[in-house]
């Protein structure tokens, strides 16, 4: 096949970077000549292949950066039978700044994408590095440029100091600092860091500790509840029965990162439970497979994933075990 010569570098990489993945992940061989490529193998093999560069070129031909990661995830989405195109998907420009494109960059994160579009709260729940919380501010931003909204509302509970902020030193602001700074420096790479000072004194934007919603009405926001998973129950239902007119809710969270003292049930879990089936509320999630962090982050995820699971089954081996014991000494 004949890929333009002006598509042709972007296609394969710095030092041929994406050639050597795809080399990788396809059964069929693959050689290049110039701007030729030659498919060599069964025709199955083959036609996967061709079909893998096809959607390659088209999303370089759309302006985005092709990395071995954006490789993989395509080969990905077109080896486990998804019916959408990864072009379309790599392709979705949600805001731009200085060059810097935000888009999603796996299947999962584009429909979490889509359902904020189309509900009125989402929950994003999945391990660290998925884009959860990013792609939220990423949404809260447009909305907020497009004036779909008028202020966006960005908070996260202060689960490691109990949210009893006062035994910290220094002002009130230096206490909270670093339970929201994540916010602030996600805001920085989507917004001229010059304007935002202004916009939160204006009010357009807050950036404040889950304790600080409690008897509020929350009108014509784009809310993020972000580290969902530190909340109790109460704060949950607190955060949720904010919802005014015209706001729009993203709750992230990772429910086996839960920092809550004694045990107590994550109120994201519980959520889960408690308002899946109603209309206008949607549960996306995302795995291991969606991290977009360094490689070794998707397999340390999995690798907690598989010793906690193992943990489990040794504590209800270990439970039975002794249950039996006590059986036959009664």
């Amino acid at each position: 096949m004949e890929v333009s010569p002006d598509v042709i570098f972007g296609l394969l990489g710095a030092r041929d970077a994406n050639l050597r993945t795809l080399e990788s992940l396809l059964t069929a061989d693959i050689h290049v000549r110039g701007n030729m490529v030659t498919l060599t193998g069964t025709p199955p093999d083959v036609a996967t292949a061709e079909r893998v560069l096809a959607e390659l070129v088209s999303v370089v031909r759309a302006g985005t950066p092709l990395t071995p990661d954006l490789v993989r995830q395509s080969v990905s989405m077109l080896t486990n039978g998804s019916k959408e195109s990864p072009a379309e998907v790599l392709s979705l420009d949600i805001i731009s700044r200085r060059g810097k494109t935000i888009r999603p960059k796996t299947l999962n994160q584009k429909h979490y994408v889509d359902a904020i579009d189309a509900n009125t709260i989402v929950f994003g729940m999945g391990p660290a590095g998925t884009g959860k919380t990013y792609l939220a501010m990423a949404k809260a931003v447009q909305a907020l440029q497009a004036k779909a909204v008028s202020r966006i509302i960005l908070t996260r509970p202060a689960v490691e100091a109990g949210e009893r902020l006062g035994f910290l030193p220094g002002t009130l602001h230096e206490k909270i600092d670093p339970y929201l700074r994540p916010l602030h420096d996600a805001l920085h790479d989507m917004m001229d860091p010059d304007s935002i000072p202004k916009l939160m004194a204006a009010g357009v934007i807050e950036v404040a500790p889950l304790a600080y919603m409690r008897g509020r009405t929350l009108n014509d926001a784009f809310i993020i509840l972000d580290e969902a998973q530190n909340t109790t129950g109460e704060q949950m239902k607190m955060f949720l029965t904010r919802l005014g007119f015209g706001s729009q809710v993203v709750v992230t969270g990772d429910v086996t990162q839960v920092d809550l003292p004694g045990g107590s049930e994550s109120g994201l879990r519980a959520a889960s439970r408690i308002l899946t089936g109603i209309d206008d509320i949607h549960f996306a999630t995302l795995t291991s497979a969606d991290v977009v962090r360094h490689r070794l982050v998707a397999d340390i995820v999995d690798a907690y994933g598989k010793f906690e699971e193992s943990q489990a089954i040794d504590r209800v081996a270990g439970s039975a075990r002794r249950s039996a014991g006590g059986g036959r000494r009664s």
